[in-house]
């Protein structure tokens, strides 16, 4: 069962052009202004399954906030078909809201002056869940996300990884079928993500929620999601599932060595040279045709005097998508 299911949309945005000085401004109120024309979102269409975790990905103005914002109802389309649950955005926003649920890692939800809990109690209330219900669901969700210990501390006195579980609870309070994070890690430490993420996959799982989830933290979307859809441009430019996504793009590796002396690395096939400057050179390593151990195979130990390792950056994976489907 699909519980989105979306069709040629489209979403165009018109602005004015701008002019300088007072004069031009002047005429500009006698004469017709030129008009410039974005499509933020530009004829896409795809469904996602009940029960799934979609990674939903592209760089910084590439249309995935403005396709979310159509899906939940804050924009209409200009063109084409929505359907989230069963609903129409954006003529039943109000009745959707009440079977999704958000979390932003940059934008709080929750009254930083309040407990966790009185502001658990706000939102129920705003959902018209009964109070014996919705007491008994925070003890739930509490002891699920382990918040009992400051539920009653003031949220500006919480630590940013345990703000983000209580967003969490807040979002779950009213049962959603979905949910869509936006950038939900963003800042946290590496032991606040990893519990953060292995907590999404719970929800996923255990309450078999539907997750939309936009990101870009590589280890993010390779952790929660099992599809990925990256747009860029307004187009969905690809449609797979993370485990061809990982084979092809993922399991490609940066590494960084700074040598005492120069040497010649030789050309080898899933080992590329980036850059070389003096004794410091940056090297893509295809983890699926080579593993560390071929790389340091092409220098001594002792000629070592640093090294880092780190993914590609979720941006460069996208542009190269791109322009693999554009070639």
């Amino acid at each position: 069962m699909n519980v989105i299911e979306v069709k040629n949309l489209c979403k165009t945005f018109k602005t004015t052009k701008k002019v300088k000085g007072f004069k031009n401004k002047l005429k500009n109120l006698f004469k017709k202004k030129e008009v410039n024309i974005k499509n933020a979102v530009n004829d896409i269409s795809f469904s996602v399954e009940e029960g799934e975790a979609l990674a939903f990905i592209g760089p910084n103005g590439a249309g995935k906030s403005t396709t979310i914002k159509m899906l939940t109802g804050i924009l209409f389309p200009t063109s084409g078909e929505i359907s989230v649950l069963g609903y129409n955005p954006s003529k039943q926003r109000t009745k959707l809201s009440y079977e999704v649920g958000t979390v932003f890692g940059q934008k709080e939800q929750l009254w930083v002056h309040l407990s966790p809990l009185d502001n658990f109690i706000f939102f129920g209330n705003i959902y018209d869940i009964p109070k014996k219900e919705l007491m008994a669901r925070i003890d739930e969700l509490a002891t699920l996300f382990d918040i009992k210990d400051y539920i009653e501390q003031p949220v500006k006195s919480l630590s940013l990884g345990q703000r983000m579980k209580c967003e969490m609870v807040a979002s779950l309070l009213h049962k959603p079928k979905m949910l869509f994070f936006d950038e939900p890690t963003i800042g946290l430490d590496p032991i606040a993500k990893e519990t953060l993420r292995n907590l999404i996959k719970k929800i996923n799982r255990e309450l078999g929620t539907t997750i939309l989830f936009t990101s870009h933290d590589v280890g993010d979307i390779e952790e929660v999601c099992k599809r990925v859809i990256i747009i860029n441009d307004g187009k969905i430019v690809l449609d797979d599932s993370m485990r061809n996504l990982k084979y092809h793009y993922l399991n490609k590796k940066i590494v960084e060595v700074n040598l005492k002396k120069d040497i010649r690395i030789p050309k080898s096939d899933g080992i590329t040279v980036l850059e070389a400057k003096d004794t410091v050179y940056k090297i893509e390593v295809d983890m699926n045709k080579k593993t560390m151990d071929d790389l340091l195979g092409l220098f001594k130990a002792e000629d070592l005097q640093d090294i880092s390792i780190s993914s590609t950056p979720l941006e460069d994976i996208i542009k190269d998508i791109y322009r693999g489907k554009n070639e």
